[in-house]
């Protein structure tokens, strides 16, 4: 019986080939794109998943004013002083950018760490050369991952080959470890002992002496609760940093599988994505295969009619209804199966770029894995069951008398679930869109909207050697594809120096926490910030030892002042110890993330920490300018590599993970979209087969070209009208929902809403038109022969 079904499925298939292969495509495409949505959440959600003691892991974070990843050198050595239970704890001085130079070769890398030789327990590492125990042990070590040896020393053996560190630092290979994997919360290309830089550090072992990059982890033992060591913590603090420390700051053990989603800590290496997001693309992913088997039923049920005479045929010859759903669901199976088989196919053969266009290491090898095809095996049954079970029981419930008069029918006038279908395939589709439309607009607020200052044609480049400043400044004025240099220790984007500030005058005697800005007299201008009272920075005689400083409005409030023209000249205590007057106030500018509110700033000149030059191009000769620029810099500095970047660029980093999401949802509501249209498709070739007769009187009779039409026309807007007030709601509360992750957003207007419903009428339209213009152009005599 198994083996006549399967025959008459693929006969079926081979008759009905236009059917089966909109049915097969609409499948194909479903399941191929929630199977790399799966592959994409499953790889997001498995940060740091990899240890094997991720459970046991926690990052140990300072929560003072803000939470902060980083924290003092000082922690590590107390906490293994005081918590000798451990079973391991590191400290890790990261760093994004560094120059490594092998005799005479030099390459620019990136993301390296200086770490502890207690890292190895922490980190599981795979380990092709060296021993993880002595590896990071002795000063001037250094750890390749497996791309870098190979792309130094090729198939010679890396181990005690020597490398030169920002020409500075001479270090020897003790080890090589395998890549790691894409989605981890601290990507590393290599790693030095941190016992290198010990002496260097000395200095920095108070609590608040918090370096950029400096990171604690912890492992606890098994069945050792976390509980326990955070009660201890206070009391730790006191003990070693005193009581006023322990009454303002607290000392945070974050999990590790928890680093790349908490959203509290933006200035961790990954910037932090809400589970939220992911869970989205859950949801984007069942969207796409509901949307996928209400096309396969509407096609289904188009299909049925032109099958009721066999149905009539096999019940005569003495079918049971039961036999006849087993065989239509047969056929739904080998489609589903045919289709799910395409599917994986095609979502091997597209992974690698899916994860490049979203900048996750994802390949077709994790189809292979047991989790994944438990997942396939899933989804391959609830599209059986979901595609399957309406369409058999329609076609078996048809009369065999009304069968064999062709009086057979399906009801297609009334809410019917199949419209109800339809309606459910439009509210998906707008909701994709809205979804879409908000997150594009959010990315283009965080990039370029309401930035406090201009950041366009402005390259960075940094100076090794600021001895050379002057000389570098005069080559760059003197080209004329260059409009203005400004020195600085950071661009307005760039946030790399805090520290503390107060102020007796004013009364507030407690400490807080303001970045600081270095830079030079042409800075505000160049960058256009706007001041709101007072005088801009201006470049200081060496021997004026009074520190005067610009404020941002975020800093005047916290003083307590709401008229700029008011803080002028108050004093303020900077670092503890830096008496310094406010000469001026400047509106706040985005020196980070929107994920956050601005923080306060200071501006103030410092020539020795004018490490930064600015550079802002004449667009038109862009390249031109760029080589110019490397050129010069390379005879200053030719011991190192010119590198450069586009503030621009630097922004657009900072929402990294915001743009995967925005591209997830882009491409894939455009799959979900064209499978619904072959759904709409399927529908429109139902309403034309049962209304074949009635539009061939209306012919006879008179009826135009676009009255007919409109007669299927008309129908579907009334459906995309009910979809569009169940999408409009669902839509707002998802992506307002969404919103509320930063701290800065777009409001959600209804001009979204407006794209939306047009967009769904554009794409019902060009859809309905091929097949009810078909209906309209049949010749009437054909379809009313056999009244």
């Amino acid at each position: 019986m198994l083996k006549s079904y399967v025959i008459i499925a693929f006969r079926n298939i081979r008759r009905n080939f236009s059917y089966a292969f909109l049915n097969v495509l609409g499948l194909t495409l479903g399941i191929a794109a929630c199977l790399i949505l799966f592959l994409i959440v499953r790889n997001e959600l498995g940060y740091d998943a990899y240890n094997s003691k991720a459970n046991r892991t926690y990052r140990v974070t300072l929560h003072a004013l803000d939470y902060n990843s980083n924290v003092s050198l000082a922690v590590i050595p107390a906490m293994r002083t005081d918590f000798p239970e451990l079973e391991a704890s590191t400290q890790v001085f990261y760093l994004h950018d560094a120059m490594l130079k092998i005799g005479d070769s030099r390459y620019n890398e990136k993301n390296y760490a200086f770490a502890d030789e207690q890292n190895t327990k922490v980190f599981d590492y795979t380990w092709l050369a060296g021993d993880a125990k002595t590896a990071l042990q002795q000063s001037n070590s250094i750890v390749l991952t497996e791309t870098l040896a190979k792309k130094y020393f090729g198939k010679s053996n890396a181990m005690g080959q020597l490398i030169k560190l920002n020409n500075d630092l001479n270090l020897k290979v003790t080890g090589v470890i395998k890549d790691l994997p894409g989605n981890t919360s601290m990507p590393l290309n290599f790693l030095v002992s941190l016992q290198t830089i010990s002496k260097r550090l000395e200095g920095a072992m108070h609590f608040w002496a918090i370096p950029g990059g400096s990171y604690a982890y912890i492992v606890i033992p098994p069945h050792y609760s976390i509980h326990q060591l955070e009660k201890k913590m206070p009391g730790f603090i006191k003990k070693n940093w005193g009581n006023d420390i322990a009454k303002n700051a607290v000392l945070p053990l974050q999990p590790l599988k928890d680093i790349h989603f908490d959203q509290r800590y933006i200035n961790s290496i990954v910037t932090p994505t809400s589970k939220d997001t992911y869970y989205a693309l859950i949801g984007v992913a069942l969207l796409i295969i509901i949307t996928a088997c209400i096309n396969f039923i509407n096609l289904a049920t188009a299909q049925a009619i032109r099958r009721s005479k066999e149905v009539g045929v096999r019940k005569v010859l003495g079918a049971t209804r039961s036999q006849l759903i087993r065989q239509f669901m047969g056929e739904t199976t080998v489609m589903v199966i045919i289709s799910v088989i395409l599917g994986v196919a095609l979502c091997a053969v597209f992974l690698a770029q899916a994860g490049k266009l979203l900048s996750i290491n994802i390949s077709a090898g994790q189809l292979y894995q047991p989790e994944v095809i438990g997942w396939i095996t899933a989804i391959t049954l609830l599209v059986i069951l979901l595609a399957g079970l309406y369409p058999s029981f329609i076609q078996s419930a048809f009369q065999p008398v009304d069968s064999l008069k062709n009086k057979a029918s399906v009801s297609y006038r009334g809410l019917t679930l199949r419209k109800s279908l339809v309606i459910a395939q439009f509210a998906i589709s707008q909701i994709l869109i809205v979804g879409t439309l908000i997150v594009a607009h959010q990315m283009d607020f965080f990039e370029n909207q309401d930035l406090g200052f201009n950041k366009e044609a402005v390259v960075s480049v940094a100076l090794p050697d600021q001895a050379k400043r002057e000389v570098f400044k005069q080559q760059m004025q003197s080209y004329p594809g260059i409009k203005e240099i400004s020195f600085s220790s950071g661009a307005p984007s760039y946030n790399n120096s805090f520290t503390s500030f107060s102020s007796a005058e004013l009364g507030l005697t407690k400490d807080d926490v303001t970045e600081v800005k270095y830079i030079d007299e042409k800075y505000t201008d160049m960058f256009q910030l706007k001041m709101l009272a007072g005088q801009k920075i201006w470049k200081k005689n060496v021997n004026d030892t009074l520190h005067k400083i610009v404020i941002n409005e975020t800093m005047m409030q916290k003083l307590g002042f709401q008229n700029p023209q008011k803080v002028i000249d108050k004093k303020v205590t900077l670092n503890g110890d830096q008496l310094s007057t406010i000469v001026g106030v400047v509106q706040d500018f985005q020196s980070e993330s929107k994920h956050k509110k601005r923080r306060a700033c200071v501006l103030e000149y410092r020539p020795d920490e004018l490490f930064m030059a600015s550079i802002r191009i004449q667009p038109a000769a862009m390249n031109k300018t760029i080589g110019y620029i490397g050129k010069q810099w390379s005879k200053l500095f030719p011991d190192d590599l010119f590198k450069y970047e586009f503030i621009d660029e630097h922004i657009a980093a900072m929402y990294k993970q915001e743009q995967k999401v925005y591209t997830a949802f882009q491409f894939f509501s455009y799959i979900a979209i064209l499978i619904g249209c072959l759904g709409l498709y399927g529908l429109i070739a139902f309403a034309a087969s049962q209304r074949t007769k009635e539009v061939g009187i209306r012919k006879v009779l008179g009826a135009s070209l676009y009255s007919i039409v409109n007669l299927f026309t008309r129908e579907f807007i009334f459906l995309i009208g009910i979809a569009f007030l169940v999408a409009a709601p669902l839509g707002y509360y998802i992506m307002h929902s969404w919103l509320q992750n930063f701290a800065y957003h777009i409001n959600i207007g209804p001009g979204i809403f407006i794209i939306a419903i047009s967009a769904s009428f554009i794409i019902a339209a060009i859809t309905i038109a091929y097949q009810a213009i078909r209906a309209a152009m049949e010749n009437p005599v054909k379809s009313l022969r056999n009244e």
